[in-house]
């Protein structure tokens, strides 16, 4: 799968990825989640992951340097975004808008009926996720923990039709 996405003068392309670009991913991941609020995954979560049925890794590139991913499971009838991770440097240019469409799109064309993610309470994605038809359904208390001892809720949203 390829995908390219123009907007204005910045184009990203989508391509799936695989355990050969973790290190990438590792690289994006330690750039966009903040250590404080333990969301991030480590290399051996991802790397366990991936070769399991029904993941998928997707990469945004631009220049054909990665600068975003999403981590998919999807199974049945259901679809789960795992992870949505855009290099700082590049937020707010349409890459996650752009992840998160391929996964919808890639989701819905593959029978899929219950989409749902998961994320930190306050986290400034949530505002993507609404205005993409996602609306929370869920709460999990104090599932976040960062390395200073605090924590944090888990919001579950699901796509609504």
């Amino acid at each position: 799968m390829m995908a390219t996405r123009r907007q204005s003068d910045f184009q990203v392309r989508l391509r799936r990825g695989g355990s050969d670009d973790l290190d990438q991913v590792m690289r994006i991941m330690t750039a966009a989640f903040q250590p404080c609020f333990g969301e991030a995954w480590t290399r051996s979560q991802c790397a366990g992951i991936l070769p399991m049925h029904g993941v998928s890794l997707t990469l945004a590139e631009q220049g054909g340097q990665p600068s975003g991913f999403s981590l998919v499971r999807a199974l049945a009838d259901e679809a789960e975004l795992l992870l949505l991770a855009v290099d700082p440097a590049e937020q707010r240019r349409g890459i996650g808008q752009a992840l998160l469409d391929d996964f919808t799109a890639s989701a819905l064309a593959a029978g899929g009926h219950r989409l749902h993610l998961e994320v930190r309470d306050g986290n400034p994605a949530v505002e993507l996720y609404r205005s993409s038809g996602f609306a929370p359904v869920g709460r999990r208390r104090n599932y976040y923990h960062g390395p200073d001892g605090q924590s944090h809720d888990a919001v579950t949203f699901m796509l609504v039709d």
